[in-house]
């Protein structure tokens, strides 16, 4: 392991970089065993890619291997749920990537060999991987003897970790050459003629200046414009793409809040009412904060104007011993106890020299250097020439260690505290999550008056009778209301706050709900107008200090939403096109635009400098068809009337300038370099969908 700790360490950063790249996230290796998978239960299913049906435990074993990884590279035995489902993620991408390009890249005959991948670790251009797991952080090469005596340990070692890490990095070297092979071949499958070059600079050269007149479609009133049920079909019908749908649900919900009662208040009142005496009377105040409050002790020394006034009047006009409160500050109970006072600066000016410790391994070895270090210092030492020799602070090793003025607080608290709290010129050795450090006060700021206070916080939360009670409430409601309209009639007659949400199969949360990643899942499983119930049975979800009642009110499956769930969104549509039509009778044949703004109530607008790129027009808004109607136009030209996003417009060109731009060869070779960015999303996304990914995660997480 410690081996893999000075990689983790030096290399810290590149490591988690390269395991978070998405095009590096080839996590599977041999994802999917032949076809023995389409035997497999479906019920224990989690994928179907690429007509390969996909084992949950497959898929949950690759899950566990990367979660080791992450820990491996974290130093960690354990990792939050918003890690984990990054791993989850991250394994379902690599799960579809394997298996969409496996076949495509047998039949391309794309693959590593191994002199290929023996030349990508140890050759002269060794993989960026590689290269950020063995750069030495002081030449920023490689640091090829640590990279050899790696690699020997592994192989010596077949059975450690090190073995598993090094042969998760492989397998992401050969999957990212793979993939970059596949995107290589098909940019250089395209071209950009020299015409179409030609067409895109002059398109940019071409700079317009336009006079405009338009009116808006909301000009004429929705209620004006009828839309037959005939019409509503054949528009639907006509765009039926643009209503493809994922399978989603929606819900309607109550929230019961659990809240503390005054009866929980009284009795954190009553508690630190009755605890006060013997708070008075104890000899460390410190350690019985630790042990009776809701907060640790804090050691922190304040100014009078950094607490509240009262607080400060009481603090600075008192002395040691003598306590504050009850009293209330936001959503607790304190009392506070002058601890000490203390003369402290305001800002210090100070040097040191860092000892940096990257690994525990580190710490007897770093903490010998310090002491050497402090004990020259101590017998005369020249301290700048030793910083610049010795600390691994770059930026104050470099100025002999000098760090200049600093305020309180704005170092890590060790530091901070030696640095207040020493004497000018002595040498102290202070111990920080950095490392060792060699520091002397060279000089102190103004001095004033500070205070430590001992304080007890008694949070107000609801007791576990208030829990019942709210409890007992929200059982209540669910019982009564057992269907929809139940639900409805008893949300309206009791005044409760109903809320509304449309979740996908695969949502994490639902927004303002904590943890309610089983109210998703049991919204999935839900009938029509029936109770949401959790995998217990019960309709009500206890997420964080609420509990929920949900009933499930629509649900849409994947495919194409249906002609009445659009109907609202096809009318707008057709009555617009509608309106188009009407504005441009009405301005057809007019190519006077000062007697046209004349006949429509409108005044004559102006645009400039409207070339081939514009998409928004100055006193418009975002009217692309405007703009490519412009650049089409030769000067004085007036358009016919054009249909836009927001209205109807005529246009007359005033003014054309022409760019300088000639190099036909460098816009050739930009728009080339611009197609070749785009085939590794836009090929491997055509592949995707080809392969038919039916993602059942959700049923199992």
């Amino acid at each position: 392991m410690a081996t893999l700790e000075k990689i983790r360490s030096r290399a810290g950063i590149g490591v988690t970089i390269f395991i978070g790249l998405a095009l590096a996230a080839f996590v599977l290796g041999d994802a999917v065993k032949s076809g023995s998978s389409i035997m497999r239960s479906n019920q224990m299913e989690i994928a179907k890619i690429a007509g390969k049906s996909v084992d949950y435990k497959e898929f949950q074993k690759k899950v566990d291997d990367l979660t080791d990884i992450y820990k491996l590279n974290a130093g960690s035995t354990s990792l939050d749920q918003k890690t984990m489902d990054q791993i989850r993620e991250q394994t379902w991408n690599g799960l579809v990537r394997n298996l969409t390009m496996k076949e495509i890249y047998e039949d391309l005959g794309i693959g590593v060999t191994a002199p290929e991948l023996y030349d990508l670790v140890q050759g002269n251009n060794p993989h960026p991987i590689i290269q950020s797991l063995f750069r030495d952080p002081k030449t920023g090469s490689i640091n090829r003897s640590a990279l050899i005596q790696f690699l020997k340990y592994q192989q010596n070692n077949t059975s450690g970790p090190e073995r598993n890490y090094w042969l998760f990095v492989e397998n992401q070297i050969q999957e990212e050459r793979s993939f970059t092979k596949y995107n290589t071949l098909i940019s250089k499958g395209l071209y950009m003629t020299t015409d179409e070059a030609k067409f895109n600079l002059d398109g940019k050269n071409k700079k317009v200046n336009i006079d405009f007149v338009g009116k808006l479609y909301s000009s004429i009133p929705d209620n004006t414009i009828n839309v037959s049920q005939d019409e509503i079909q054949k528009y639907y019908d006509a765009h039926k793409e643009k209503y493809k749908q994922e399978a989603s649900r929606d819900i309607e919900y109550v929230v019961f809040p659990v809240e503390a009662s005054k009866a929980d208040e009284d009795k954190v009142i009553k508690w630190i009412n009755d605890i006060k005496a013997e708070f008075a009377g104890v000899q460390d105040p410190a350690a019985y904060v630790n042990v009776n409050s809701d907060k640790q002790f804090d050691a922190s020394f304040y100014k009078k104007s950094e607490l509240s006034p009262v607080l400060g009047e009481f603090a600075f006009n008192g002395k040691e011993g003598d306590i504050y409160g009850p009293y209330k500050d936001g959503q607790s109970w304190k009392l506070s106890k002058i601890q000490k006072f203390e003369d402290l600066p305001d800002s210090v000016n100070a040097r040191h020299i860092l000892i940096r410790v990257n690994t525990q391994a580190e710490v007897a070895q770093a903490k010998k250097k310090a002491d050497s270090l402090q004990h020259v210092l101590v017998l005369g030492g020249d301290f700048a020439a030793l910083a610049k020799k010795y600390s691994n602070d770059e930026g104050s090793g470099s100025k002999g260690g000098e760090l200049g003025w600093f305020k309180r607080g704005m170092m890590v608290k060790p530091f901070d505290d030696a640095a207040f709290f020493g004497k000018v010129n002595e040498y102290q050795m202070v111990n920080s999550q950095f490392g060792f450090h060699i520091l002397q006060v060279t000089k102190r700021g103004n001095t004033a008056k500070n205070v430590q206070l001992a304080t007890i916080v008694r949070n107000i939360e609801p007791s576990s009778q208030t829990y019942q009670q709210t409890y007992s409430k929200a059982s209540k409601f669910a019982s009564e209301n057992r269907d929809l309209k139940s639900f409805h009639s008893t949300v309206t007659s009791q005044g409760l706050n109903k809320k509304m949400a449309t979740i996908f199969e695969a949502d994490k949360s639902i927004a303002g709900l904590e943890n309610s990643r089983l109210l998703v899942r049991g919204a999935f499983k839900a009938e029509l107008g029936q109770p949401v119930l959790s995998s217990e049975g019960t309709p009500i979800f206890e997420l964080g200090n609420q509990f929920i009642v949900s009933m499930l009110t629509s649900i849409n499956e994947k495919g194409y939403s249906s002609v009445n769930a659009m109907k609202s969104t096809i009318e707008t549509a057709i009555r617009k096109d509608k309106k188009a039509e009407q504005l441009k009778s009405q301005m057809s044949g007019k190519s006077d635009l000062a007697s046209l703004a004349s006949s429509l109530g409108a005044t004559v607008g102006q645009a400039q400098d409207i070339n081939f790129d514009s998409y928004s027009i100055p006193g418009l808004g975002v009217e692309p068809a405007v703009a490519g109607a412009a650049i089409a136009l030769e000067q004085g030209a007036v358009s016919k009337p054009i249909a836009g996003t927001g209205g109807v417009y005529v246009i007359k060109v005033t003014s054309v300038t022409k760019g300088s731009d000639t190099n036909l060869a460098a816009e050739k070779n930009q728009n080339a370099m611009m197609l070749g960015y785009r085939v590794s999303v836009q090929a491997f996304d055509a592949l995707r969908e080809n392969a038919n990914v039916l993602d059942k995660r959700a049923k199992f997480y």
